[in-house]
């Protein structure tokens, strides 16, 4: 027995599966109360108060949110196709916890550090769009169909400007494990080096998640509630999971690659999450401060700015960054 638990391919897996067990729990956490900061931020710029009766603050409204998800009764419609219908959701959920295993924290924690977690990354982003388009589909409803399609289009083209973005980084770093990235960053951010790829990033960030202004898969005004319109209670409630949950972790990749991860003045390694997480709470306001601050696109101007603008941006980004790394190797 002894020798098994000395055993280091027990002991990482071990400590692997802690961890996960932690982001795990964390994660669900900070979704729930990352909403309940959202209706509070909502409220405030909109000259109200937000949540403020369940608890002290109205701290608990995440919690009654919760519960009444659980108890309010599940519809699926007779001509859906059950099997997908119920899959959909499940899909909008995992892609997030998978992609922030490789998300480094801190210099101490780290779930797991591939050689090519920037790679997985953006594997497991193309993956969340399975859900909303199943879930579409699967309704066999026209305007969930309309919103399932929509944001089929819509992944295709900010995709392509989302991974291009990250290139610069990688020519710079040298390396597409996220650890070696932000040890890269010891002295210099690459937004520093990189700003025109750190604002494709996050405006086709905001795309990938179907944050507003890039809404349109679920317009209100247009698709009743687009790919989420036959859905109800908790599985209602795993979409805007997956959401917000999909919002952390893009918002932590932006932190790794461009806004020097765990880096920052002052404090020793064994406190250097703290740094992650502020920037993390900056980049999360951030967010919801443009969902509340600029109207939805309509849908041609969505697809323009994917393919006309930001896509020859990155293009021409990747080689400007191309050209100079050369002309500094051989001058």
């Amino acid at each position: 027995m002894a020798a098994i638990l000395d055993n280091p391919d027990i002991q990482f897996a071990f400590w692997a599966l802690v961890k996960c067990v932690v982001i795990l729990t964390a994660m669900l956490g900070v979704v729930s109360y990352l909403i309940f900061v959202e209706r509070k931020i909502a409220g405030h710029m909109q000259a109200r108060t937000g949540p403020n009766r369940v608890g002290p603050l109205g701290l608990l409204q995440p919690v009654a949110d919760i519960l009444k998800l659980f108890f309010k009764e599940e519809f699926i419609p007779d001509a859906a196709n059950k099997i997908i219908f119920h899959v959909a959701p499940v899909l909008a959920v995992i892609p997030a916890l998978v992609s922030f295993s490789v998300v480094p924290v801190g210099p101490n924690f780290t779930v797991t550090d591939v050689n090519v977690g920037l790679l997985l990354f953006l594997a497991m982003s193309s993956l969340g769009v399975y859900a909303i388009t199943l879930g579409g589909w699967s309704s066999n409803n026209k305007y969930a169909l309309l919103g399932g399609l929509r944001s089929s289009a819509q992944m295709i083209s900010y995709e392509l400007a989302l991974g291009l973005s990250t290139v610069g980084v990688l020519l710079i770093a040298g390396s597409l494990s996220l650890v070696d990235i932000v040890r890269a960053q010891e002295h210099v951010w690459f937004a520093a080096y990189q700003p025109v790829a750190f604002v494709v990033f996050m405006i086709a960030a905001f795309a990938e998640t179907n944050r507003a202004p890039f809404d349109l898969p679920e317009a209100e005004a247009e698709l009743v509630a687009g790919f989420h319109t036959e859905y109800s209670s908790m599985k209602w409630g795993m979409f805007f999971l997956g959401e917000f949950m999909n919002v952390i972790t893009i918002s932590s990749i932006a932190i790794t690659l461009f806004l020097g991860g765990w880096n920052g003045p002052w404090l020793p390694d064994s406190l250097k999450f703290l740094w992650f997480f502020l920037k993390l709470g900056v980049l999360l306001f951030f967010f919801i401060w443009v969902r509340w601050t600029y109207p939805r696109l309509r849908y041609d101007q969505l697809m323009n700015l994917g393919w006309k603008v930001l896509l020859p941006v990155a293009l021409v980004n990747i080689l400007a960054t191309g050209t100079v790394i050369h002309w500094l190797e051989n001058r």
